[in-house]
């Protein structure tokens, strides 16, 4: 196994140090060599491509909303996915997941980064990395004006008659049925329709990131965001990335740096601020 290794390293060492014609005559680059011995990184292979591929659900503003009739993507992390594609020489290319489905999609390589309100989770952890994260959040409930007060804490919620209103496949629902054992919970498919669903009487309550409900509080007048800056949990936001690539996610850690602090994030989130 020595041996073998030793002969690889030679026969990679005669490569990368071969000169003039010898190395014109090369079929493969020096970086091609590299990359056949597993060591191919996005960050070499996105800006040769010219695309940047984002998995994104489209269903969760103010991060990633996509319009049904443009198809037409909008959000912060939209935002923040065009200007890491342009960082990178490479234009964005949006993959439509789901949450139940994210992980499927990513670990399955059809696209190079994930991003649009993603949790940070240990069970994520174990299939992709993380970038450093660039909001720390936590869940939060959004019930109707007039119910905000009886819905001031988890014990308030989780009681018989009310109708907890939960979005299949994400953190939301995890969070709710670790924690919601005696109200009802309610599946709701459609992350885009969820809150007319509170608005129309037809659930009482949900239990997202507080980000969110500050967003869509703003949208629907007639609903409140209950204490989000007081969540329940701790929760970060960060952007996937395919698990044992360090040089891409060196990358983006330091993109995600600069753009936390130089205001490049904090311009994008501007607008859909309340």
């Amino acid at each position: 196994m020595h041996r073998r290794t030793a002969l690889s390293t030679l026969a990679l060492a005669l490569i990368i140090t071969v000169g003039g014609t010898a190395y014109a005559t090369q079929t493969h680059t020096v970086r091609e060599a590299v990359a056949s011995y597993g060591t191919e990184t996005l960050l070499d292979t996105v800006p040769e491509r010219g695309t940047l591929r984002v998995c994104t659900t489209g269903d969760y503003r103010p991060f990633s909303h996509l319009d049904p009739t443009t198809k037409s993507y909008t959000g912060i992390d939209i935002d923040m996915a065009k200007n890491l594609a342009t960082s990178l020489g490479a234009k964005p290319d949006f993959v439509a997941t789901t949450w139940a489905g994210l992980m499927d999609d990513f670990t399955a390589g059809k696209c190079d980064v994930a991003m649009g309100g993603v949790s940070v989770t240990l069970a994520r952890a174990r299939k992709a990395y993380f970038s450093t994260p660039y909001l720390v959040d936590g869940k939060a409930a959004i019930a109707r004006c007039e119910d905000k007060a009886k819905y001031q804490s988890l014990d308030a919620i989780d009681q018989p008659g009310v109708r907890v209103i939960v979005n299949p496949g994400g953190t939301n629902e995890a969070f709710a049925k670790a924690n919601i054992h005696q109200a009802t919970l309610v599946p709701h498919s459609d992350n885009t329709t969820i809150f007319d669903e509170i608005v129309a009487g037809r659930a009482d309550v949900m239990i997202t990131d507080g980000s969110e409900t500050k967003y869509q509080a703003k949208l629907h007048p007639e609903l409140c965001a209950i204490n989000p800056d007081k969540p329940f949990n701790f929760v970060e936001k960060a952007y996937l990335l395919p698990r044992g690539d360090e040089e891409f996610k060196e990358y983006v850690d330091q993109w995600v740096h600069l753009a936390t602090n130089d205001g490049t994030y904090d311009g994008y989130a501007a607008p859909w601020q309340g």
